[in-house]
């Protein structure tokens, strides 16, 4: 396995990598089986996420380990520590919900989560459901951030406003 930190050692195997790709802190790529992963253009894989191509679990009892491609397709999203196994797609505009173990195909536009990963939504209903909860809920701009420059009296304020449910940030 292999870290971000060596990304470039990951494409010059072979793994391919799309445009305007965020992937974050921690993930972990399949070092081993890297020519086996395909990233389309404007995924996020966010922090501590796992991309496996191979599984050795059958590698003692039958001599051989699984491999298969692992494509995230174009507008994806795998959430935090979430695991994509051998042989896995996930479609475009879908979404991997934290803490998942993705075991088979996620349609384009689907929500899974669990393990294994199940549908568990679409992505138009999560996003039609977020575009109301805005109208509603506090708003934030990116002064609200770090890189913004939030000081201690926001930071007191966000809590506050935030003490009964969620918000947004730009």
């Amino acid at each position: 396995m292999l870290r971000i930190d060596d990304y470039d050692r990951l494409i010059r195997r072979g793994m391919k990598v799309g445009s305007d790709v965020d992937i974050q802190h921690g993930v972990v790529f399949d070092f081993s089986h890297c020519w086996l992963i395909d990233i389309e253009d404007s995924v996020t894989i966010a922090p501590f996420a796992y991309l496996l191509a191979h599984d050795a679990s059958t590698k003692r009892a039958l001599g051989y380990t699984v491999i298969g491609r692992v494509r995230i397709c174009r507008g994806a999203f795998i959430g935090a520590r979430a695991v994509i196994m051998p042989g896995v797609t996930v479609g475009e505009g879908a979404v991997v919900a934290a803490g998942s173990v993705v075991t088979k195909d996620v349609p384009a536009g689907a929500i899974v989560g669990g393990n294994p990963a199940k549908v568990i939504g679409s992505t138009e209903e999560q996003l039609a459901r977020h575009a109301e909860l805005m109208k509603q809920r506090p708003n934030f701009d990116v002064s609200w951030t770090e890189h913004g420059g939030i000081d201690a009296g926001m930071k007191e304020e966000m809590r506050s406003r935030l003490a009964d449910g969620k918000g947004y940030l730009v």
